[in-house]
This record gives structure tokens, sequence and C-alpha cells, in this order.
């Protein structure tokens, strides 16, 4: 299927897997927030993306379709953990914070479904199936 998608369909999918991962993230805070010491995780990806793109951009030249798919493939996420306590246990996590960044994330992912389902619509409405 390779040859089948474009650049903004690997975005969306490479967005899918951020996603899924800070999903995971965020359920093991918010399983984790009554471990003592337990520092809260933090996915990032944004900045890498924007930094890849920004690389590619070659400062203000547009950057081939080539160029491009090598920047949305080479960024990635990354998975910290912060420093903050917000307990006498030491725990790190915020349940509430934690369970409002889970709902603001299902309705991220719910968004780049159906944004990735409408370009698959159109592609099998092009290829006439």
């Amino acid at each position: 299927m390779e040859g089948l998608t474009n650049n903004s369909m690997r975005m969306m999918e490479r967005s899918i897997e951020f996603l899924w991962t800070k999903q995971a993230a965020l359920l093991d805070n918010i399983s984790n927030a009554e471990t003592p010491n337990y520092k809260e995780k933090l996915v990032t990806f944004e900045e890498s993306f924007q930094s890849q793109l920004e690389a590619a951009d070659h400062g203000g030249n547009k950057a081939t379709k080539k160029e491009m798919r090598q920047a949305i493939e080479d960024a990635e996420w990354q998975v910290t953990e912060t420093g903050e306590v917000t307990r006498r246990d030491e725990n790190g996590i915020n349940i509430t914070e934690q369970m409002t960044e889970l709902v603001r994330n299902a309705y991220q992912m719910q968004y780049v479904y159906q944004s990735l389902n409408s370009d698959l619509s159109a592609l099998r409405t092009a290829i006439g199936t």
C-alpha cells in the first residue's frame, strides 16, 4: 500500500502511533496514582515533528515529497518522567489532570481516525470499488 499513501495519510498514521503511545502513558499514570514514588510519564511528539519538517523545508525552500516523507518518518516521540511531586508519598500524579488529558487525547484520536477514514473513502471512490 506504500504507493497508494500520500504524505498526509502517513502523517495521520504517525499521529495515531503517537496518540496510542500517549494513551498508554496516561493509563499508566492513572493506574499508578496511588503508588508511592511514582513519577508522571509525559509523551511528546510535536516538537520533534516540527523540527523535522522545518529541517526538510531548507529554511523556506519547498521540500520535495521524498524529503517530507523522510521528515515524517524521522520524527520520534519521547516518553519522559517528570520530577514533579504532588503529595507526601512523592507520587507525581494529579489524577484530575490525567483524566482530563485522557479525554482530550481520545478526542484527538477520534478526529485523526475520522480524517483517515475520509481519505480512505475518497481513495476507494477513486478506485471505483
